[in-house]
């Protein structure tokens, strides 16, 4: 993929990780638990409830057995892609299941402009290859759909990239826009703090829109 002129780079040695063993290995196991508190999971989906229209087809990005959306608004489809297939048949809200790993594989598979939102919730820290797999986000969605990359001050340090675990959580929000502006073919983003309050984890969102035309 050929960077765009004019942006920062986005060097090899960001995507370095304390783990570089086999991504399939350490999602072998399901995990059916949650990996932010309850405080913040009634924020993520408050967020969603405002932002997701009813009827809307939703990709849920690296998805596990729960998606976080209101269970009182209905969808016309949410896909799930994941890396564990216990953990996605699981998660009820998911029309259709998708096994992949982005890291080695970045082409989700459905046509442009299939879902008019696009969801990566508590995960995006974990990309190696952020910027193709925002270009494929971008593919996917409709023009005008919204991508929303949440994060929280947890993670599984060992497979986060270095450039995540360096930053602040101000600058990780910089850090997605700057995969945004690499990928190509949206609106500038929103930065959103969604945390609930003393006491419970933190939770940011950021959001950018699909823009009109094609993806550079």
């Amino acid at each position: 993929m050929t960077e765009p002129a004019g942006l920062p780079p986005l060097r090899p040695e960001y995507f370095v990780r304390q783990d570089e063993g086999d991504d399939r290995d350490f999602y072998r196991e399901p995990r059916l638990v949650t990996h932010i508190d309850d405080a913040a999971i009634a924020a993520l989906t408050a967020f969603y409830r405002a932002i997701l229209e009813p009827g809307s087809r939703v990709l849920d990005l690296m998805s596990s057995w729960v998606s976080h959306l209101p269970s009182d608004v209905r969808f016309e489809s949410v896909a799930g892609l994941g890396m564990n297939a216990v953990e996605l048949d699981n998660n009820p809200r998911l029309t259709e299941r998708v096994v992949q790993d982005l890291n080695t594989d970045p082409a989700l598979p459905w046509p442009d402009a299939s879902f008019d939102a696009v969801l990566c919730a508590v995960s995006v820290q974990y990309l190696i290859r952020p910027a193709e797999v925002f270009a494929e986000v971008a593919r996917v969605l409709k023009p005008g759909g919204a991508f929303v990359a949440s994060y929280s001050n947890r993670c599984f340090p060992t497979k986060a990239v270095a450039a995540w675990l360096a930053l602040s959580d101000r600058d990780r929000a910089e850090l997605i826009g700057l995969y945004l502006a690499h990928a190509g073919g949206f609106e500038r983003p929103r930065a959103f703090d969604l945390s609930p309050g003393p006491g419970t984890d933190l939770l940011y969102a950021v959001v950018a829109l699909r823009s009109a035309g094609r993806p550079a």
